[in-house]
């Protein structure tokens, strides 16, 4: 029933120079009822080298980012070897591929987004988004890379504020995490 679907969120990745933000809102919902405003979506992994978000399910995202860590072990922290072996599993493995999140996972100088249809994108400027408020934030953080020379960070506060007062799934409780 599609009522009972969790949804929506509004996870954004911004880099600029040596710098990367990814911003999370905290706001899950279960049809038109709000359940909990403070969830925690963007986290580091990988002794902290990686910040992942999520989209989606998010037992699912919690099990998708244990594989990558995983595969960041196996890897010896290669993210773009990492989330191309992940990409090749969640697509191929008969109950990975039942999952339903994106994510978004980023290093010092690489930047992806992972879907379970085998998708590994590099964005070709310095941000991406994903959710229900995805497009919202999107457009405000490129708007905003383009006319002012705010740091990655306040581009993702301000974008996801944009985001949150548009689309009725994204919030004001805002995590962001820094490389």
């Amino acid at each position: 029933m599609d009522k009972e679907k969790f949804r929506g969120t509004t996870i954004l990745m911004v880099r600029r120079g040596n710098n990367v933000a990814v911003a999370g809102d905290g706001q899950v919902t279960m049809g038109d009822m709000v359940m909990k405003h403070r969830a925690k979506k963007v986290r580091r992994i990988y002794h902290g080298k990686i910040i992942v978000g999520f989209a989606g399910a998010s037992a699912d995202a919690l099990h998708l980012f244990d594989r990558l860590e995983t595969k960041l072990e196996s890897h010896q922290g290669n993210l773009t070897r990492a989330v191309v072996e992940l990409a090749k599993d969640w697509r191929t493995d008969k109950i990975l591929r039942r999952l339903e999140a994106l994510l978004l996972a980023v290093d010092g100088q690489n930047s992806f987004l992972i879907s379970g249809t085998g998708d590994v994108i590099e964005p070709d400027e310095g941000v991406m988004a994903i959710g229900s408020g995805g497009p919202y934030a999107l457009a405000a953080a490129r708007a905003l890379m383009a006319h002012t020379d705010l740091p990655p960070a306040d581009i993702c506060r301000e974008a996801m504020n944009i985001a949150g007062s548009l689309c009725v799934y994204t919030n004001s409780e805002i995590v962001i995490e820094e490389l």
